[in-house]
């Protein structure tokens, strides 16, 4: 009589894993950074006080610290800081050769020189006031936050990744771009193979002429990786499209005129004095009608997508701080005096816990997100 044995017992090891894990090693969508980085734009630009503007430009800085990766454009915030510097400088040598600020303390006088009278208004030379020199400082010093900002999300933002999410009726455009984008980095990669091979090979010639040796070798790479690139993305379906009946001609109307609001509403904004009350709600309609447009024309061409990027609770944070920034700066340009700086007469800026508040939520990215990969790219 055969004896049964009993069935062994199935043991399954699983691991609890905490809540935040579920985080760690998430990289954050590029346009989220990118919206975060434009409403510290719009916060910078409206800033006239000079300690709101340090302030707003060291939260952008912390952030890009705190949550930048090891990819070579993530190391490029320090060369907008060096083009800020040049705007800074540029405008201040304008201001001392032929600035018109020639009113307050003089630190020294340069000789004038003489012009014709068709350069009538324009000065060469004279007195250089230090209230003239601060208010050039501060005024350049808003573009300059500007270009740090953008250079922010440039740093933040995988650029490949950033065109590979646009809208679906931006799909030519933005393929284009991304193999505009790919061509240099393939390139050096392709001379640095192939002048390894030949190093290998010990058939390495110093000069012109070990330059076009590895011309032809350099293309042949690069046509070859090319095409099976190109090969892996149509075994994937990758870019696979629907087209429909075309683009509407009133739907095509609707997005010239979203574009012409958008337009017109950020020059206001940013140009006119006392113009809130209207440029806002003509911003927010161009905004609006712009993303309405772009949905409904990327209806009729549907794009299939190889691992798509998450938007989630991390992505609404960053985007709802660089938001909140720009509103805070709108309501203290209206509401908070402290927000003019005067340079004549020169006096201390001051200030205020809402300028203080707009800085503190442009820097929460920086420690509420989730840490990226150490390997991302």
């Amino acid at each position: 009589m055969s004896r049964v044995l009993p069935r062994p017992a199935v043991v399954i090891a699983t691991e609890v894993v905490p809540p935040d894990a579920r985080l760690a090693g998430r990289t954050i969508h590029p346009w989220a950074w990118w919206g975060w980085a434009l409403g510290a734009g719009v916060a910078v630009t409206l800033a006239s006080n000079p300690l709101l503007l340090v302030l707003l430009v060291g939260a952008v800085t912390f952030v890009v610290l705190q949550r930048r990766t090891k990819a070579p454009w993530a190391r490029s915030l320090k060369l907008y800081f060096a083009m800020a510097g040049v705007v800074i400088a540029v405008r201040l040598v304008f201001q001392i050769l032929i600035g018109g600020l020639r009113e307050g303390t003089v630190l020294f006088t340069l000789p004038e020189i003489a012009l014709p009278g068709w350069a009538a208004g324009i000065r060469l030379g004279g007195p250089v006031t230090i209230e003239g020199l601060v208010y050039t400082a501060v005024d350049a010093g808003r573009l300059a936050g500007l270009l740090i900002c953008i250079g922010a999300a440039n740093a933040l933002a995988n650029p490949k990744r950033a065109l590979r999410n646009v809208p679906a009726a931006f799909h030519q455009i933005a393929t284009a771009l991304v193999i505009a984008i790919s061509v240099a980095p393939q390139l050096v990669e392709s001379v640095l193979r192939v002048r390894r091979a030949r190093r290998l090979r010990g058939g390495v010639r110093p000069g012109v002429k070990g330059l076009i040796s590895i011309i032809v070798p350099v293309l042949e790479d690069a046509i070859d990786r090319s095409l099976a690139l190109a090969a892996g993305m149509e075994s994937r379906g990758y870019g696979r499209t629907r087209t429909g009946r075309g683009l509407d001609w009133r739907l095509g109307l609707l997005l010239v005129a979203a574009m012409a609001a958008i337009t017109f509403g950020a020059f206001a904004l940013l140009g006119l004095p006392g113009a809130g009350s209207w440029a806002v709600p003509l911003l927010l309609v161009g905004l609006g009608a712009g993303a309405y447009g772009l949905h409904r024309a990327g209806d009729d061409l549907a794009t299939s997508r190889y691992r798509p990027d998450p938007w989630g609770a991390p992505e609404y944070l960053v985007i709802g701080c660089g938001l909140t920034t720009a509103a805070v700066a709108i309501w203290l340009v209206s509401t908070d005096p402290a927000m003019a700086f005067g340079a004549f007469p020169l006096t201390w800026p001051q200030l205020s816990w809402p300028m203080l508040l707009a800085a503190a939520v442009a820097a929460l990215p920086g420690l509420l997100t989730p840490e990226p990969p150490k390997d991302a790219a």
